[in-house]
């Protein structure tokens, strides 16, 4: 395995029989599917669809985030020769892992962008398979939310991220990446008080009661008591896992529309996140990963390390269940 299958392997996004398994395709060539799974709309007997929401219409600063899914997913293609590092279990080989494509919308009536958002996750979620979306701007978990509580019931937000976006706005019509949790919780998609945003480091007047571990304080106690914080707010509530991608530090992760200084390292946001093995993880989505501010592709490497650590919390929770 590896070396031989290398000098024959290719596209397996579309060629690969099997949806288990590991990817030995040369990570410089072939069609870039996330982690080389196969591209399908199939659901039958699928665990996990990963699918890209390319949407940027919804930001305050900088643009760009619709190139976010084509970058993680081809960031991500040196990633699919070996199990995950740091898990006692390979998602690729254990657990059925598609890549559903992009979801497609009208770039020029946002208006309608969010019922197609929630249209398509519903179309997933009715075969009974979770889901990874790759943003895209952080607009997208709105209506993401919405079609999981409509299955779920209020959820607990784990949020990681710079800034709270629970900025007040009453309008729903409003399309906005910053004020779309305080909307979540006045629709009832989450339980603010089994929620919790790490990372945060920009003020908001009003948390709506949703717990906060800060950037200060995740460099103040480390990643072991903030995954002890985290998991008692959370208990064993039903989770969706959101991860902003300018929680990092614009020194790992420049490629963002509102970079803020001050935030987690890639060293730590892993650390949290494998230890976080055992929380009922039942969707997420990895956001705001704009690929024209980073010509070192540093960004969506950290995106695509960071899906893949949601994949496998996803899939650990699964094997429990």
């Amino acid at each position: 395995m590896g070396l031989e299958d290398a000098k024959s392997e290719v596209d397996g996004a579309w060629r690969r029989e099997e949806l288990k398994g590991l990817s030995f395709e040369n990570a410089f060539g072939g069609a870039t599917s996330f982690l080389r799974r196969r591209y399908s709309r199939d659901l039958a007997g699928v665990d996990l669809a990963v699918t890209g929401i390319p949407f940027d219409q919804a930001v305050t600063h900088r643009p760009g985030t619709r190139f976010g899914p084509r970058a993680i997913r081809e960031a991500s293609s040196l990633q699919p020769f070996d199990p995950p590092y740091g898990w006692d279990f390979d998602p690729l080989s254990d657990f059925s892992i598609i890549d559903y494509g992009d979801l497609a919308f009208d770039y020029a009536d946002i208006p309608s962008f969010p019922k197609a958002v929630t249209d398509h996750i519903n179309g997933i979620l009715d075969a009974d398979v979770g889901t990874l979306c790759l943003g895209g701007d952080h607009y997208i978990s709105f209506p993401i939310l919405r079609a999981y509580a409509a299955k779920f019931g209020p959820l607990s937000l784990l949020q990681f991220d710079a800034h709270s976006d629970t900025w007040p706005d009453d309008d729903m019509a409003r399309v906005d990446h910053g004020t779309m949790f305080y909307k979540a919780v006045k629709e009832g998609l989450i339980d603010p008080a089994r929620s919790v945003q790490v990372g945060i480091r920009t003020h908001c007047d009003d948390y709506l009661g949703v717990h906060v571990i800060d950037a200060p304080e995740v460099h103040e106690i480390g990643p072991a008591k903030v995954v002890s914080k985290i998991k008692s707010i959370l208990g064993a509530h039903q989770t969706y896992l959101t991860f902003d991608i300018d929680c990092l530090d614009p020194a790992f992760a420049p490629g963002t529309g509102t970079p803020v200084a001050g935030g987690l390292s890639s060293a730590q946001a892993l650390a949290v996140l494998r230890g976080l093995n055992g929380i009922n993880m039942i969707g997420g989505d990895v956001v705001e990963v704009s690929p024209p501010y980073d010509t070192t592709g540093a960004t969506a490497v950290a995106g695509a390390h960071i899906a893949t650590e949601l994949m496998c919390l996803y899939c650990a929770n699964l094997s429990r269940s």
